[in-house]
């Protein structure tokens, strides 16, 4: 007990679910009183914790909730990781990770609450917008500017794909190693401290059986990065045991290969018993101190982990697990052991330690009414509302129905009377009270356009939309350049006046990327910020995004468009959503660079259009014509917080075309096509490679009378936000 003490430190903030005051005796040191306070303290969370997760398995199977992912028997575990978690450090967890968020006071027991009844009022880290124990911490104020990271526990928003939190994290971790490396942003910034800042993933064992997990890994090693994966490991992935999920039964022995050698290569492993509370705080400390020291990262297996009421609330895991299985949950559950351990410490009785459980039992069922109330009232008042209108309009029908409604939702209501409305509107009733029914309709929409339909895209003054725009100067006798050296003096331009600017993928760093976009720029501002990456699209685009969420402006390379299949996970389930997601309290404004159009066979050149239409919403998608209007896509987007995916023209790099003066200021609207030429008959609409393809097509069809307006969409998200193409269309009525 001893060395536990010494181990031991204090939480690194007040938490808001204090231990109710106990008797600790007054012949011990303060060092030891403090030393049992802190012990109780986590055993106070560990049992308000798992309280709150019995209640919200109730609610769901009550219909108070829609469903619950909850993360009853990892308590003890987490209390011990949120002990080695400091400010300026991020999580990018997994949907089970409440007694992490409690133990570091960034969640309350009612917050927990109210994101499982989807109350957009009440729930800090989404909006309403999440399933439950999904995370955010603002990393952005209301106006766009940035939080000081660095005084602050930051939690990246969480998403629901299993292991989709690896890439993310990688890129959060790969951000402290660029800080540490740069002379100019080390210690100048309110995102970094020298890069001291940890990553800290959480995933459960199944979920290491999916790629990005073992490719997340070995990108962590090669590039030695602070990330510390936390596995916690209960034996089974819903009812499949480990046995068909990991290679000897153990991800731990399975990544033997990958642990540290003489020579510094590879990771450091860890392995813990979920119930081994003194070995876990240990642990944790010394091992991501050292992580945050070294930037080796390191993996933390937990293992014997239990899950006392199963994966979710839709189903029970009695059906998938031995009788034997069962009663070794009951025996190892780590709240259970951590109580013996205390008490056979002598820390704390038998007698006080229940009186705990009473109490976290009293402090649950409290908040949760609290949170039932804070987010049931307000509907109940329009439930009124809406029964005095329907009465008055003279339709009893749907006012009964109303009341059958006990514990109604917002859009429950919303049904009755849009139905109630329709008959109103067929009996033309055209009464003040029938315009009243159709205000208050009219302001629950208000309501859902506010709650839902916002942070899609940036709002505020850095908006891509809202760039300001400049058109390209050319100087009467300018050069003509080749695509790639318009490219490549922008690039060099720009990586000269912003230190922010990071330049990573496959073959960008030695070669200056295959088209010599950065030809030249890795030996001019270093390897640091303009590298090679290997062959491995899903976390390139992890980087992107991790380090675009704290502060840095990465330009992230896929060699070719089709190759962004393989990163498409992390750009649809995080990128695209992510300021949505968390309810505009984060943003990533990361730049996709890639090439495609030639169309010379499927693979290789390919232009999977559709699918990035159909699952990039949230990030915009720009399709330039030319190099130079790449250049211009380029600088709007360098001036906005809203990430984008530019597609450049893989058969324009050789083209020459007129360089402008004012390379790094001018810009092009996004959303806005260009009317190319001016024509009667017809409207040709297109993008990219196929302009040239129609301006030939133009000529030829101008030989034979027939006069076509050709217009380049230039973005395809945002597609024409003033109506451009529909004013053509009037004029020619051909498409």
């Amino acid at each position: 007990m001893c060395d536990q003490k010494k181990a031991h430190t204090k939480y690194n903030s007040a938490t808001m679910l204090e231990v109710p005051v106990l008797n600790i005796p007054e012949n011990l040191s303060a060092r030891e009183r403090d030393f049992i306070q802190e012990v109780l303290q986590d055993y106070w969370i560990c049992c308000v914790s798992r309280e709150a997760s019995l209640l919200a398995r109730k609610e769901v199977l009550t219909g108070k909730a829609k469903f619950g992912i909850i993360g009853d028997g990892k308590e003890v575990p987490q209390v011990a990781l949120a002990r080695a978690f400091k400010k300026g450090d991020f999580r990018s967890g997994y949907y089970r990770d409440q007694t992490f968020m409690f133990a570091l006071g960034l969640s309350t027991l009612e917050e927990f609450f109210a994101q499982l009844y989807a109350d957009h009022d009440n729930d800090p880290f989404s909006g309403g917008r999440q399933m439950n124990n999904h995370f955010a911490t603002p990393l952005i104020e209301a106006d766009g500017t940035w939080t000081a990271h660095r005084n602050r526990y930051n939690v990246s928003a969480d998403i629901s794909s299993t292991g989709g939190q690896m890439a993310r994290g990688l890129g959060l971790a790969l951000a402290s190693r660029k800080y540490r490396e740069s002379h100019e942003l080390r210690d100048s910034t309110e995102f970094s401290h020298n890069g001291n800042e940890v990553s800290i993933v959480t995933i459960g064992d199944a979920s290491t059986s999916e790629g990005v997990f073992w490719e997340t890994m070995n990108a962590a090693a090669v590039m030695r990065v602070p990330l510390g994966v936390c596995v916690w490991d209960d034996g089974f992935g819903i009812s499949v045991p480990i046995d068909f999920q990991t290679v000897k039964k153990n991800i731990s022995t399975a990544l033997e290969g990958f642990r540290l050698d003489e020579n510094g290569d590879g990771i450091e492993i860890y392995v813990a018993k979920a119930w081994d509370y003194p070995t876990l705080c240990t642990l944790f400390e010394r091992g991501i101190e050292q992580m945050r020291q070294t930037h080796i990262p390191a993996l933390f297996h937990i293992t014997e982990v239990t899950q006392p009421q199963g994966h979710s609330t839709s189903g029970s895991h009695e059906r998938y697990k031995s009788k034997e299985r069962l009663q070794f949950e009951i025996d190892k559950d780590c709240n259970r052991v951590m109580r013996q351990w205390i008490i056979d410490s002598a820390l704390a009785s038998d007698t006080e330690l229940t009186e705990i459980e009473a109490k976290a039992k009293l402090y649950a069922r409290d908040a949760r009414r609290r949170a039932w109330d804070a987010f049931i009232q307000p509907v109940k008042a329009q439930q009124n509302t809406l029964t005095t209108l329907l009465t008055a309009l003279g339709q009893p029908s749907f006012a009964t129905e109303l009341a059958t409604h006990t514990e109604p939702n917002l859009s429950e209501l919303v049904a009755v009377a849009r139905r109630a409305m329709h008959q109103i509107d067929r009996e033309n009733h055209n009464t003040e009270a029938a315009k009243t029914l159709r205000n208050w309709l009219e302001q629950t929409y208000q309501i859902a356009q506010k709650r839902y339909g916002k942070h899609l895209h940036s709002e505020n003054e850095n908006a891509a939309l809202r760039a300001t725009v400049v058109p390209p100067q050319y100087a009467q006798d300018g050069p003509n350049k080749p695509g790639y050296e318009i490219l490549n003096a922008f690039f060099d331009a720009k990586f000269g006046e912003n230190p922010t600017l990071f330049a990573f993928g496959e073959d960008v760093g030695q070669i200056g990327d295959v088209n010599q976009g950065f030809m030249g720029l890795q030996k001019k501002y270093g390897i640091e910020r303009v590298f090679d990456t290997g062959i491995r699209e899903w976390t390139i685009m992890g980087q992107a995004i991790g380090m675009a969420m704290r502060g840095l402006r990465p330009i992230a390379e896929i060699q070719y468009l089709d190759y962004l299949i393989y990163g498409l996970e992390p750009l649809s389930d995080d990128l695209a959503t992510l300021r949505w997601r968390s309810n505009g309290q984060q943003a990533a404004p990361a730049i996709i660079r890639t090439r495609g159009h030639r169309l010379e066979g499927v693979f290789h050149a390919g232009s999977p259009m559709a699918m990035l239409l159909g699952t990039i919403r949230g990030i915009y998608l720009c399709t330039p014509r030319n190099m130079t209007q790449a250049v211009g896509m380029y600088n709007t987007l360098l001036q906005s917080d809203d990430p984008a995916i530019v597609v450049e023209c893989l058969n324009g790099y050789r083209l020459r075309e007129p360089m402008p003066t004012n390379l790094t200021q001018f810009s092009v609207p996004l959303g806005i096509p260009d009317i190319l030429i001016q024509g009667t008959d017809v409207t040709l609409v297109t993008y990219g490679s196929c302009i040239r393809i129609a301006e030939d097509a133009c000529k030829q069809l101008q030989n034979k009378g027939i006069s076509v307006e050709l217009i380049d969409a230039q973005t395809l998200l945002p597609f024409d936000t003033e109506g451009i193409i529909g004013l053509s269309l009037r004029k020619t009525n051909r498409l």
